[in-house]
This record gives structure tokens, sequence and C-alpha cells, in this order.
């Protein structure tokens, strides 16, 4: 029994794993095309290029990363305290329905619907755009994973170290905060990887001026550029797999 459930486990490990190593082979072939069973070459010359040269990747990575970055720090923030006020209030259905509004329409059908009111406020084209664009759907999403971590568990906390005489600060920075503390790692890597991976925001919203890692995909796509396009998505690939391995050391346990 034990060596049949490794033998499933083994399967599993390499059929999960077989996407990631064909972007992997994909992003080091050159001169690959039908009826090729294998690229005539291999080169690292997709990966110097994305390090050493200036053609945009580079550009595209670093976009991606701070616009994910900043979405996630801000809507884990703005989601915790906001999703106290909607959990106690009275009328917590109402508030948590609305929430959802922004996951009723496609991102690219909610982003045409935004692209008017974000070209009169010239927000259009760039990153502070859309990073506020981003930011009406993650956000509502960190308020609705908030609203049942306040609960009458964490009520009953606050309310006996208030009895103790903790004043409101201390209430929260040792009670609340501690006990907060793997909520908003999940949130935050949540969040991040959101915005990472989101396109049809960025795609309506940036213009095409603001480029990230998902539309240069679909750009090298497009073009019938599959090395390029293989060389992205490993780059997509990196910061989850990151994430997953903080999640598993640290929170988790």
């Amino acid at each position: 029994m034990f060596k049949a459930k490794q033998i499933v486990t083994s399967v599993l490990i390499v059929w999960c794993s077989l996407p990631i190593l064909l972007l992997l082979f994909l992003s080091i072939s050159i001169n690959y095309a039908f009826p090729q069973l294998l690229p005539t070459h291999f080169t690292l010359q997709h990966w110097a290029t994305f390090l050493l040269s200036n053609n945009g990747l580079k550009q595209s990575f670093l976009n991606s990363f701070i616009i994910a970055l900043f979405v996630a720090i801000v809507a884990t923030f703005l989601g915790f305290i906001s999703s106290k006020w909607v959990a106690y209030n009275s009328r917590k259905t109402f508030w948590l329905t609305l929430t959802y509004f922004p996951f009723a329409l496609s991102p690219v059908v909610f982003a045409i619907c935004l692209k008017f009111y974000f070209l009169k406020a010239g927000l259009a084209g760039n990153i502070g755009g859309v990073i506020l664009a981003q930011l009406i759907i993650v956000f509502p999403y960190a308020i609705i994973f908030f609203t049942n971590f306040w609960n009458d568990s964490i009520n009953n906390f606050k309310n006996i170290a208030t009895t103790l005489g903790s004043n409101r600060w201390h209430t929260y920075t040792k009670v609340i905060f501690p006990l907060a503390k793997p909520f908003l790692a999940v949130c935050f890597f949540q969040c991040f990887l959101m915005s990472w991976f989101e396109y049809g925001l960025s795609s309506v919203i940036g213009y095409g001026k603001v480029e990230t890692l998902t539309i240069k995909v679909f750009q090298f796509i497009s073009e019938a550029n599959i090395f390029y396009a293989a060389l992205c998505s490993c780059l997509l690939i990196i910061p989850p797999i990151i994430l997953l391995w903080l999640n598993k050391k640290f929170v988790v346990q």
C-alpha cells in the first residue's frame, strides 16, 4: 500500500511538472518547427537577452512586480481594516453582496466600463491607473477574505484584553495582529497573485503604454514567437513558486 502511494505521488508530481518543464524546454530552444520532434539547437540566448539587454522584458517584469507588490500591500491593509466594519455591521449581508459586484463581470468588460472615467481622470496609460483599476477588484476580495476572521472568538479576546486594562493600541498590536498574522500573510499572497496574473484590466486601462508580463506573453503568442512567450511564462511562474515555498515554510506551520 505504501509503495503504491509513493508511485501515485511520483506520477502526480511528474504530471504536474510537465507544463513547467515544457516551458523551460521551449525557453532554451531555437529553430523548433513542425514536424521536428526536437529543436535543432539549444541556447541560453533568450535568458541572456532578458538579463542583459534592454528590450522591454526586464521593464515588463519590474512593472508587474511593482504593481503586484503595491496592490497586495494596500489591498491587504485596507481590506483588514474595512472587513471589521463589514463583519460587525448590522447590514453585513448587503455590504458583502456589494463586494462581489466587481466579480460579476469579466475583467475585460469591467475595464471597458471603467475606461471612460479613467481617461477623464487622466489615469489611463500609466502605472497609477493600472494599480487603481486592479485595487477595484483585489480590495473587495481582501474584504471577503478577512470577514470570517472577525468572529465572536476574536471579539471575546478583545473584550478580555480591555477588561484587563489594555488600551486600544496594545489590544491590536499584542492581541489582534498576532492572531491575524497567518490571515494577513495568506491574503497578501493571494492579492499579489491576483495582480501578478491579471491581464484584462492591465491591457485596457494601461492603454498599451504599461506593459506587464501577462501582456508580453500574449504579445509574443500573437507574433508566433513561442520561445520568448515561454520565457515570459517561466518568469510568471517564479514568484508563485517562491510564495508557495514561503507559505509552506512559515505560514502553514
